[in-house]
């Protein structure tokens, strides 16, 4: 591809990595923006999934690094702990990328998010209603937890779409947390499945065969990770939670229209 026409290429990868960065800070569904442009561009979709995820990286570490005084624990686990089971997650998930077919997650992805999208609409109300009910607060166990955790961090290393939205909903619906106050620790264990799973791609897949376009959504997503951490933190709670909430509708129609 000549020169003239590489530089429009690279410009719209820029900017699919930042809109990836923001949405990731902001709700979550920013491997939906990055992976389309990254095919649209002439990569294999297992490819591009793996160069969206490296790519994705240092967004979901700048946004972490914003956010890193209003860390709080989710239920009562460690954060420690709950860190190391999204780390060990997203390796398990990028390794499966790796030996299995991609469809069958790509196949799964628009169920998981309608029924994310639902649990995250009606999820913490639901929780308030049934311990109204009972007479006292429902809670998951943190082994409860932490086995959730896993299983999106295993989804989140495979293939990653809407893994922050789908972890929002299974701390509203059961541990009655709010959206807006988790989206830090959303943030947090969000960047620690894309860091185990974007080693692996580096070291066993074939990320590095597109440098440029790597490179080039790297700097969007950062740029994007930054601006919208600091947006999120700026936006009225009810607004954000708005935010999320049609964030993660928005993703479940797209995956819909997409399969």
């Amino acid at each position: 591809m000549d020169n003239a026409r590489r530089v429009p290429e690279l410009v719209l990868v820029l900017l699919a990595g930042v809109a990836a960065g923001v949405l990731n800070a902001m709700g979550g569904g920013g491997t939906f923006v990055a992976l389309p442009a990254l095919v649209a561009f002439g990569l294999s979709p297992v490819t591009a999934n793996a160069v969206s995820r490296v790519a994705l990286v240092p967004g979901a570490l700048a946004g972490a690094w914003v956010y890193r005084r209003e860390l709080t624990p989710v239920g009562p686990t460690s954060t420690k702990v709950l860190t190391a089971i999204s780390v060990t997650g997203g390796g398990v998930g990028a390794g499966l990328l790796l030996v299995l077919p991609a469809s069958l997650f790509d196949a799964a992805a628009p169920w998981l998010l309608a029924f994310a999208t639902v649990v995250l609409a009606v999820g913490r109300r639901l929780s308030t209603a049934v311990s109204g009910a009972l007479g006292r607060s429902v809670g998951m166990s943190a082994r409860a937890v932490l086995i959730g955790q896993f299983v999106l961090a295993v989804y989140g290393g495979y293939f990653g779409g809407a893994v922050g939205i789908m972890m929002l909903a299974l701390w509203s619906s059961g541990l009655g947390l709010d959206a807006a106050a988790s989206n830090p620790m959303r943030i947090a264990q969000l960047a620690a499945i894309y860091v185990s799973s974007a080693v692996l791609f580096l070291v066993a897949s074939d990320t590095l065969t597109a440098p440029l376009l790597l490179a080039t959504m790297l700097v969007g997503a950062v740029v994007g990770g930054f601006a919208g951490a600091h947006l999120a933190r700026r936006l009225p709670a009810r607004l954000l939670r708005g935010v999320i909430l049609a964030t993660a509708a928005a993703m479940t129609v797209l995956y819909f229209l997409r399969g």
